[in-house]
């Protein structure tokens, strides 16, 4: 029996640019438990994923925000804050280098993403402006204006309710600060050997290799019965 699994997106499943990596569509498809999405991601990308890889759409998006059990969508964010604190930026100089309405930003309903090159002092400035409404995430590949108290691990659990399964029963892999809460719900959590100071911090095991290197070595050795290195 092969554990249910909880992975995220980028820096995971990918290649070291950017690339999805083909061994997702060897390994996945056939993976006999439940498979969920846990993404900063807008929402139609990972339920993309889960489409092509002919799984059941059970997605975490927008690092909580938005939950897909395969049915229904759930959203646990609230996107004024976040747009208002955005606004804030502006109005104080930041610059916007994604249009609102590209392709990063214009399906996202419950945050807001700017590019590594924002300036991020500004960012948790304004975000601290917000009383306490906003927080910004630092995911690698994008700075997340996000509502606080929102989280992939609170929406895993969210989502392990309704599947009636112990979140504890989840195997997680990720590489970054958004997945630390993730790490946290889940029974067991490997981090990717490029994974983030926070991410290493708050695994269980950190992996000798990176990227979906890393995430393949875990679920072959799963579903071997084996132990992973």
């Amino acid at each position: 029996m092969v554990p249910p699994l909880a992975l995220d997106i980028d820096g995971t499943l990918t290649t070291p640019d950017h690339r999805m990596d083909p061994r997702v569509f060897e390994l996945l498809p056939e993976w006999d438990a439940p498979v969920v999405f846990a993404t900063g991601k807008a929402f139609p990308y990972p339920v993309a994923l889960a489409h092509f890889l002919g799984r059941p759409e059970l997605v975490i998006a927008e690092n909580g925000g938005v939950i897909h059990d395969g049915e229904e969508t759930t959203f646990l964010g609230d996107p004024a804050a976040p747009r208002a604190a955005l606004e804030a930026y502006v109005e104080q100089g930041g610059e916007v280098a994604w249009p609102a309405d590209g392709t990063v930003n214009r399906w996202r309903e419950t945050e807001v993403a700017l590019p590594l090159d924002a300036d991020e002092s500004l960012l948790r400035a304004v975000a601290d402006e917000a009383d306490g409404a906003v927080e910004v995430v630092d995911t690698g590949y994008a700075y997340h204006l996000k509502p606080a108290g929102i989280d992939k691990g609170r929406a895993l659990e969210r989502l392990s309710m309704v599947l009636g399964i112990d979140p504890g029963s989840f195997v997680a892999i990720g590489d970054s600060e958004n997945d630390v809460s993730t790490f946290t719900v889940a029974g067991d959590a490997y981090a990717v050997a490029n994974a983030d100071q926070a991410a290493r911090d708050a695994a269980d095991h950190v992996l000798a290799r990176g990227y979906m290197d890393g995430t393949a070595d875990v679920l072959t050795a799963l579903a071997n019965g084996t132990t992973p290195e």
